[in-house]
């Protein structure tokens, strides 16, 4: 069984993640399917272009990546100090750029004054947490409940 990402990533350890994600029941990803004779070569420029996305979003620096025709490795090292510099402001950008956020999140985005209640309970919407604690969380890429799966979406 899978631990959380929380217990797998210590900053304090090293700031550099070797990471792995591959098909199952002999899928492609990329390339041509020998079996079948359909060809996914297009899926690697999606792929790339998403990877680059996500570590621009996430404070990222991808030192090496591989994509190969069933799987893909990818070399990170997470820049800490650049997401400890980011506003609230800037959080709830880059969180928008992945989904559309909550009903909250959204008014903060388009400069509706919030009052002090709303951003001192916690909402459902942010994993129970309150808007600072949630942005905290994301800063330091302890962001279990936001799906970064680069494959979250059917590739054909």
């Amino acid at each position: 069984m899978g631990r959380p990402r929380k217990s797998l990533i210590s900053l304090e350890a090293t700031p550099y993640y070797h990471c792995v994600s591959r098909c199952v029941r002999r899928a492609f990803l990329c390339g041509r399917n020998e079996r079948t004779g359909r060809c996914f070569e297009h899926r690697k420029q999606w792929i790339e272009d998403r990877l680059l996305e996500l570590a621009e979003i996430f404070a990222l620096d991808i030192c090496a990546y591989a994509v190969m025709s069933n799987h893909y490795h990818v070399v990170l090292h997470i820049n800490a100090a650049q997401a400890k510099a980011w506003t609230l402001r800037e959080v709830v950008d880059r969180w928008h750029q992945l989904c559309k956020g909550s009903p909250l999140s959204q008014r903060f985005a388009r400069n509706e004054t919030l009052n002090p209640a709303e951003l001192a309970r916690p909402h459902s919407s942010l994993g129970y947490q309150t808007p600072a604690e949630f942005a905290a969380a994301f800063r330091s890429h302890k962001k279990e409940s936001i799906n970064t799966n680069i494959t979250n979406t059917r590739l054909d």
